[in-house]
């Protein structure tokens, strides 16, 4: 991916997209104040610089029936390159673990896991978290609910790169 200086123009366009990624074009030149067709170009090329990965839908977890979120962490009993390429290519495939992240410290890396309930989590912990291999300890912890989830990141509009 080839990298792009960012402009305060980019910046709306990209502040403006991560609050709204069905914002039409149109509506997105405007406030970014250009016109369509440009606009469309710089969006482009975003795209192919990789500063936008995809768009999305925010479901909430409840409104599917995934009414139970937990923090996993995870200690491994090797943290050789290999050994932590091949957990988070098998995490890769766990549908249940919407987030993965590598910690430095005591916990090896920290996961967001999503269950219908609390038995389809135990089951999840015990048959395939716990039992995957170079998995050394979990310590689990159930969230009792989310005040704040905000995605991407905060966008300066006046940050000039």
């Amino acid at each position: 991916m080839r990298r792009v200086k960012l402009d305060k123009i980019d910046r709306k366009i990209l502040r403006d997209l991560q609050d709204n990624g069905r914002m039409p074009n149109v509506e997105l030149a405007r406030r970014a104040g250009i016109s369509a067709p440009p606009c469309l170009r710089r969006l482009r090329t975003l795209e192919e610089a990789g500063y936008i990965r995809g768009y999305h839908a925010d479901i909430p977890p409840d409104r599917l029936g995934f009414g139970v979120t937990v923090f996993a962490h995870v200690g491994l009993t090797s943290q050789a390159e290999a050994d932590l390429v091949a957990f988070e290519a098998r995490v890769a495939d766990w549908p249940e673990v919407r987030e993965c992240y590598m910690l430095t410290g005591e916990t090896d890396f920290i996961l967001k896991i999503v269950s219908e309930d609390m038995d389809s989590f135990n089951r999840f912990l015990t048959s395939t978290l716990t039992a995957a291999p170079n998995v050394s300890h979990v310590k689990s912890m159930l969230s009792i609910r989310s005040s704040k989830n905000e995605v991407g990141v905060p966008i300066d509009v006046e940050k000039a790169d």
